[in-house]
């Protein structure tokens, strides 16, 4: 209804005063104003003050972010409202706007549905709402004849990929929301499309073949989903393509051999994270455009294409995490095309296959190469001479590798260097003191080496210096007291060395240090009171020296800290009482040391898994539970006399045995160095020290759309942090929670001092203060973009998706139990010291693109208890608080007794059969004393194909070359495996066998079945 009449107005004016509904009038640039102050009123935060010019004082065509046509009346055209951090909604009166041309709204905090009446404006051309929290399915933008740019990115926006949109869109960006459903067909239908973004959406399929009609798109950006097959053929139509992204999907298969030339307007290429695999094609080349190639993680193979070096323009280049080798000269030729790329700044081949010495036309790169990853390859030789023409260096990673000899003095002449990673190699002579030069080191990672000599006191001149890390190595001499005048000096490791000397007063000068590790030294004198002056300490571990005197009482001045380990050295005195009021204090080790007194009863001290001061004889009272003597009461002068010749004459029969077992203690343990210390984590080839800002912006600020998983401590966003299209997992902990703290630790304890193939890969962890103001902790680890093995089982059953489940086939599952009993046989076995998982469950295994299994979780990890083994089990640990899953938890653990390697194993063995029967060990069908062991038990070895999951049935039935035979190696495999469960899941933790015979049986028959298959 048009409203003439004064009344009508005023009408007008009222309803849209009270309410939030769409303004049906249509009497000119009036209703342009009421639908601005609609739009506004919708508005519930503005920070900013973007809005205040908003009212009646002056006219709307000079609002803040307002423009408006030059007709007469004036119309509102556009409006520009983006990095204001406005919170609300978008009111649909905005819809009433039909001359509006351009809206941005991007990076504020909208929530809700995208008004449909948005849908309606014909002549509209730009809708901008990136990066808000716009909720709800996309409306019908059909109408919009006009519009050529859409960008709903970063929302969290459901329902189905869009098929409703104009003809004529140019733009195209749904990248970062809640997607389902597949990429329709009917896009090919949009031939004016120029730029396609659907990233990390949730969508899967394939890439429709009808996309080969999108001939003008430059950019197609669709990494982060679970689209799978080939490489899409359609892409090869698109010979306008300047972008190209599929990263971190499903997609197999080689690369088309002629895929550079098919893309000869190329620039950008991104595939990391799939199953390609095959050879690099040498047609890369062709497309001589590209400026960044990036194909990390897959399963290439073979050598790099000498053409490579073809592509003048490179500025990135990364083959990192494949199967790519390079044993001869030949091999190594790429190196040497590599020199035509004169704008080359990244350059990675680490975590492949490479061996033998770097070439030397290393040093004929590009002088303004900044990152070069060289790590986890299998080179040897010296350090790379090369590398000394190369001066704008920001980042050297050679870690993991055979290097030998001496570091070059000419290293400090790399004055841009930020981060230098020598870790894990076999670098032998002195530390050039010319590291003291590169003034802009943030980090300098050295460990495990054979380094020898001093530290540089020189080195107190990295100013900049956050991490330094420099143990395992074979250091003598003091700690120079220059290093703690370093302001930024957050990490500091130099465990595992022979340094000797007091630790300098001047720690107390580190003001921001919240790690501190100087285990397995032979430091001595008093622990300085200083150090009570760090109070961002989080962790101080000082065990196995011969440090003496008491511990300061400033400690209690370190408020945040977590972790202290003093155990092992020659402290007396009493426990300072001001210990037990650190509240987030979660494990201390105060043993084998000379304490006496009493074992106060506050904060960490009530909680006896928590701290350990065995070996310290002069103790009394603290918790029951520590069942340690009663103090003596205090007495008058004249009966402390008469006390005294008692004394002199019980005591020494009294204490002459157990100190004589003390002295035995202490002698076997004399010389060996503790290996429960917590080195320093190197940094990753990809990722440095991150704080939380870096992770809110990767995860878009904690989005439920990221979020992949949640327990009982903590959620786990996806995130892609900084530039890069490397995905990672952001384990962020609860700490509201009772326990996170704990499981934090715990977790970081058990990761940064170990590395296998098996294990959850972590890339790096966040301790900060999140935007409110609150403690903030976060783990980074590798993604893993299989998900986790109880996604793979049930999938189908509880999420629909069957994807995964198909492709399970008999040899996968093998792999699957072969990978987690070697990742148990390390951490049982093989590590420094024995670490027990203590909740090993499907959720807690987690798998790559390749389908290796990774143990991850170990936020209930227990430690050896280091004590003389003859006092008891060294395999077993306390069991006080036993948390675990239920299905899982072996019987003695449920019933109150110890936690051992046979725990482990008891839940591997329920894991192997559930992988195999596909039947959580909670099924309703386990009761009245059934469980899954015994149900497999009873069925034993003649009925198990009824038992097993039927896909595996199937593959079996369904072999079609001598069938029988075939089938009866599947039926004798299965036997075998289940066998190894049922050793595993015995009843009595003395009658299972170990880890390491499950592990070596397991190996041998993936061997005979592969080989036979």
């Amino acid at each position: 209804m048009k409203v003439t009449t004064t009344a009508g107005h005023f009408l007008l004016v009222l309803l849209a005063s009270i309410s939030h509904s769409v303004i049906c009038s249509t009497s000119g640039n009036e209703t342009d104003r009421l639908s601005l102050l609609e739009f506004k009123n919708a508005i519930s935060v503005d920070p900013h003050q973007a809005l205040i010019s908003w009212n009646d004082s002056s006219h709307f065509c000079s609002w803040e972010g307002v423009s408006c046509s030059s007709k007469n009346p004036p119309r509102v055209t556009s409006i520009d409202l983006s990095n204001q951090d406005l919170a609300g909604y978008i009111s649909p009166s905005l819809g009433n706007l039909t001359f509006l041309k351009h809206l941005s709204l991007v990076k504020n905090s909208f929530t809700k549905q995208i008004p449909a009446s948005l849908g309606h404006l014909r002549r509209l051309q730009s809708l901008h709402l990136s990066n808000n929290t716009l909720q709800g399915i996309i409306p019908s933008f059909a109408n919009c004849s006009g519009l050529r740019k859409l960008w709903l990115d970063h929302n969290e926006l459901a329902g189905e990929f869009p098929g409703d949109l104009p003809l004529g869109l140019e733009e195209l960006n749904l990248s970062l929301n809640n997607l389902v459903g597949t990429i329709p067909s009917t896009l090919g239908n949009f031939t004016a499309l120029k730029k396609l973004g659907c990233a990390f959406s949730g969508i899967n399929g394939t890439v429709p073949g009808e996309l080969a009609a999108l001939r003008v798109l430059e950019m197609l950006s669709i990494p982060g989903n679970r689209l799978s097959g080939a490489f899409p053929e359609a892409i090869l139509n698109m010979s306008a393509l300047v972008m190209l992204s599929l990263s971190s999907n499903r997609f197999s298969g080689m690369l088309p051999s002629g895929i550079g030339s098919s893309l000869p307007s190329l620039e950008q290429i991104t595939i990391g994270g799939n199953f390609f695999q095959g050879n690099l094609p040498s047609s890369l080349a062709n497309a001589s455009n590209l400026v960044w190639i990036d194909t990390t993680e897959n399963n290439f193979t073979g050598v790099v294409p000498t053409s490579i070096g073809k592509l003048a323009n490179l500025i990135k280049l990364s083959f990192q995490t494949n199967q790519l080798h390079a044993r001869s000269k030949q091999d190594w030729e790429f190196m040497d095309s590599l020199a035509n790329c004169t704008q080359l700044q990244f350059f990675s081949i680490s975590r492949n296959q490479m061996e033998g010495h770097v070439p030397s036309s290393l040093g004929n790169f590009s002088v303004q190469l900044q990152y070069l990853y060289l790590g986890q390859n299998q080179l040897s030789g010296n350090f790379p001479s090369g590398i000394a023409n190369l001066p704008n260096l920001i980042l050297l990673g050679l870690d993991y590798n055979r290097f030998t000899g001496p570091v070059p003095q000419w290293l400090g002449g790399l004055k841009k260097l930020q981060m230098l990673s020598l870790t894990n190699n076999n670098f032998t002579g002195y530390i050039p003191s010319s590291l003291s030069n590169l003034t802009q080191l943030t980090s300098l990672i050295l460990e495990s080496n054979q380094f020898i000599g001093n530290i540089p006191s020189s080195f107190g001149n990295l100013q900049f210096l956050t991490t330094l890390a420099i143990s395992r190595n074979n250091l003598h001499g003091s700690v120079p007291k220059e290093i703690f005048s370093i302001p930024t000096l957050a990490q500091l490791g130099f465990a595992f060395n022979n340094l000797s000397g007091e630790l300098p007063a001047e720690i107390g000068n580190a003001k921001n240090l919240w790690n501190l590790q100087l285990s397995s030294n032979n430091l001595s004198g008093d622990i300085p009171d200083t150090l009570g002056n760090c109070e961002t300490l989080q962790e101080v571990l000082l065990d196995e020296n011969n440090f003496s005197g008491d511990i300061p009482t400033s400690f209690g001045k370190l408020i945040v800290l977590r972790l202290l380990g003093l155990s092992h050295n020659q402290l007396s005195g009493s426990i300072p009482a001001s210990l037990g009021d650190l509240q987030l204090l979660q494990q201390i080790d105060l043993s084998f040391n000379h304490l006496t007194g009493q074992v106060p009863t506050k904060g960490i001290f009530k909680n006896s898994t928590a701290m350990r001061i065995d070996g310290n004889m002069g103790l009394c009272g603290g918790a029951p539970e520590l069942h340690l003597p009663e103090c003596p009461i205090r007495t008058s002068n004249k009966s402390k006399h008469k006390l005294s010749v008692v004394v002199k004459v019980v005591i020494p029969l009294a204490i002459i045995v157990p100190l004589a077992i003390v002295i035995l203690i202490l002698f076997i343990w004399k010389g060996k160095k503790r290996t429960n210390s917590i080195p320093l984590p190197s940094f990753d080839t990809e990722f440095p020290k991150v704080s939380y800002s870096d992770l809110a912006r990767a995860t878009n600020r904690f989005s439920t759309a990221n979020l992949i998983g949640k327990g009982r401590y903590s959620s786990v966003y996806q995130g892609q942090l900084f530039q890069d299209l490397n995905v990672v997992a952001i384990k962020v902990f609860s700490l509201e929670t009772r326990g996170a703290q704990k499981s934090f630790i715990a977790e970081c304890s058990t990761l940064r001092n170990v590395r296998h193939r098996n294990l959850v890969p972590i890339l790096t962890a966040c301790s900060s203060i999140d935007s409110s103001g609150n403690d903030f902790k976060a783990l980074v680890y590798q993604f893993m973009p299989r998900g986790d093995l109880h996604k793979l089982l049930y999938s189908t059953r509880d999420d629909g998706d069957a994807s995964n489940l198909n492709h399970t086939t008999l040899a996968q599952r093998i792999n699957i139990v072969v990978d987690v009993s070697d990742a148990l046989e390390y951490l049982h076995h093989n590590n420094q010291g024995t670490i027990i998982h203590c909740d090993l469950k499907p959720s807690n295994i987690l798998l790559d693109d390749n389908m290796i299994a990774h143990v991850g979780d170990f936020g209930l990890a227990r430690f050896r208890i280091h004590s003389s083994t003859s006092l008891g089990d060294s395999n077993s640990f306390s069991s006080f608080a036993i948390k675990g899953t239920i299905g899982y938890i072996a019987p003695e653990c449920s019933e109150g007794g110890q936690v051992s390697t046979a725990s482990d194993v008891f839940s591997f063995g329920v894991i192997l059969l559930e992988l195999f029967i596909r039947r959580r060990p909670t099924d309703d069908m386990f009761k009245d004393g059934l469980t899954i062991a015994k149900h497999v038990e009873v069925n034993f070895p003649d009925s198990i194909l009824e038992i097993v999951d039927p896909q595996l049935q199937q593959e079996l039935d369904l072999c079609q070359e001598t069938p029988m035979a075939v089938k009866e190696k599947g039926v004798h495999c299965l036997r075998s495996v289940l066998n190894i469960g049922l050793c595993c899941t015995n009843p009595t933790p003395s009658e299972r066998i170990s880890i390491q015979e499950a592990s070596a049986n397991l190996h041998g028959i993936k061997d005979a079945y592969l080989r036979e298959n």
